[in-house]
């Protein structure tokens, strides 16, 4: 039985299902290190402040053994150089630039330290795992979609 989840000014599964059914489909598609893909799409939850992909991701990511140290950490990636690998560390870069488009614009510097790390094929999925989690952020804050409800597929 699926849980609903409540959300303070709009379900967009229950009002657009359609739509919210193709955002689901689109991540499958998305063929990524799941370790790297976690990591992104908390520091992009971060940053949007998404509390539901926050909690959403951070539990998915315990669940498939990421440390909490490595969670904490995440904020500060920067400032942990022994905590994230190097692939790690470009792949979040990449995030906040995408994340950040209209401020950053992806400095080439950026986008060539991620390119030094990902074979193309690899680095076009990158993209579109931080689209696809910056997409979430933006329609889950505005449905108000609650944090504290989520339980990982892992768990349930």
């Amino acid at each position: 039985m699926a849980v609903t989840i409540p959300a303070g000014r709009l379900r967009l599964s229950e009002v657009a299902p359609k739509q919210y059914g193709a955002m689901f489909r689109l991540e499958r598609t998305i063929e990524l290190d799941p370790t790297i893909r976690e990591l992104v799409k908390i520091r992009a939850s971060q940053i949007n402040g998404c509390a539901f992909c926050i909690d959403m991701h951070w539990q998915d990511a315990r669940a498939a053994g990421e440390s909490e140290e490595r969670l904490y950490l995440l904020n500060a990636w920067r400032e942990s150089p022994g905590v994230y690998t190097d692939r790690e560390r470009a792949a979040l870069d990449l995030c906040e630039a995408i994340t950040l488009v209209a401020d950053t614009h992806v400095p080439d510097d950026v986008w060539e330290r991620a390119a030094a790390e990902f074979a193309s094929d690899e680095l076009a999925q990158l993209v579109f795992a931080i689209a696809s989690i910056n997409t979430w952020n933006r329609l889950l804050v505005a449905a108000r979609q609650e944090p504290g409800h989520y339980t990982p597929a892992a768990a349930a």
